[in-house]
């Protein structure tokens, strides 16, 4: 259901960009890495957040931590992970899979200014062997996200 989301999205609102298909799992960053071939930090991973009674999508670059002062002048409160649970029940992708495309419910999206280290980032396209090259403006122009700067800096990309 969750791959079928994404591509529904990507067919109505950016028809050329194209789904990759690894054979090895990506579902975390490190396996995203290895199986799409890129840099650690190229991959951008997008985490389900509540703060306070809100739930946020929150995409950052993969290498890049949360950084708890920043966040909570950010957003007023601070951010807290979903519960397993939750994350595909709200987002309608599994874990590994969870992307700002598609989702079964609408929800508010923010891109960290760590995604602006690249040229291209590869988010997961709604399960955990599936992503998309893309642009950091392109994916925050295409899921309305607005640019935060929330996580501690990180290494510089290679």
């Amino acid at each position: 259901m969750s791959l079928e989301s994404v591509r529904a999205f990507f067919l109505e609102k950016a028809p050329e960009i194209a789904i990759l298909e690894a054979e090895l799992s990506s579902a975390t960053v490190a396996q995203a890495a290895i199986a799409f071939d890129v840099e650690p930090g190229r991959i951008a991973k997008t985490l389900s957040l509540r703060i306070g009674t809100r739930v946020v999508l929150l995409v950052t670059s993969g290498t890049s931590r949360i950084d708890n002062k920043k966040a909570k002048a950010c957003f007023g409160a601070r951010p807290r992970m979903l519960a397993t649970e939750e994350v595909a029940a709200i987002t309608g992708h599994e874990l590994g899979g969870v992307c700002p495309f598609g989702l079964k419910t609408p929800l508010p999206i923010y891109c960290d200014l760590s995604l602006r280290a690249f040229d291209e980032v590869l988010p997961a396209a709604g399960s955990r062997t599936t992503s998309v090259r893309i642009t950091p403006d392109r994916l925050a122009e295409l899921v309305g996200a607005q640019w935060v700067d929330v996580c501690a800096a990180s290494d510089p990309p290679e």
